[in-house]
């Protein structure tokens, strides 16, 4: 009996990760079509988390211009970081503005982010390249959200047409298609195992 059970559930493995292989290579596709932003507070205060939020506005502002003719994800990392000096003198200045005592660090990194949800999307757990910005000693929560396609500080509409023109079909009922949530999970714990696996 130990051994007939042994074996369904070793069938039952096997069959779920032959179900979430393929699942996991579109969440990959949808990774190297997306640019995201992550803002790191100097401290958990309620003081630097508001500052983190409005710096994150400003540099929002400036890049909803700067990727107004970015056709894919690739022309936005390029743009983000032919304008990285930029960017971070925008963090510096607002942080100036509001009387801060610490500065900004903005630098492109290829980042592990988790099952992250926005609104209306869902965006599986993986690696994704990243815009990062951290504030004085990057000790606090930090903010996550899409750079491009731009749906972060979006309407729900304008979300959507971003969110169609960047990724494809089977990628955009990824990311909106609430079904898909177990796998979800499924996939980030089968990353969480391979990266023990690995020494990672």
């Amino acid at each position: 009996m130990k051994l007939i059970v042994k074996s369904l559930c070793t069938a039952f493995i096997i069959a779920v990760i032959y179900s979430v292989i393929p699942f996991q290579a579109q969440c990959e596709n949808i990774s190297n079509d997306v640019f995201r932003l992550h803002v790191l507070a100097n401290s958990d205060s309620e003081y630097d988390q508001s500052i983190k939020l409005k710096v994150r506005d400003k540099v929002l502002e400036y890049s909803e211009d700067m990727f107004k003719n970015a056709a894919s994800k690739e022309q936005a990392e390029s743009l983000t970081a032919e304008n990285l000096t930029n960017i971070e003198q925008i963090a510096n200045n607002e942080l100036k503005r509001l009387g801060c005592n610490y500065t900004a660090k903005a630098e492109i990194k290829n980042m592990y982010f988790t099952t992250r949800e926005y609104s209306a999307y869902t965006l599986p757990s993986g690696m994704y390249d990243a815009l990062r910005i951290t504030l004085g000693k990057g000790e606090g929560h930090n903010w996550w959200c899409v750079m491009y396609p731009s749906i972060c500080l979006s309407t729900a509409t304008e979300q959507d047409e971003k969110a169609r023109q960047a990724l494809d079909d089977n990628e955009y009922d990824v990311v909106k298609n609430e079904k898909y949530e177990y796998k979800f999970k499924v996939v980030e714990l089968f990353e969480r195992l391979s990266s023990l696996f690995n020494g990672g």
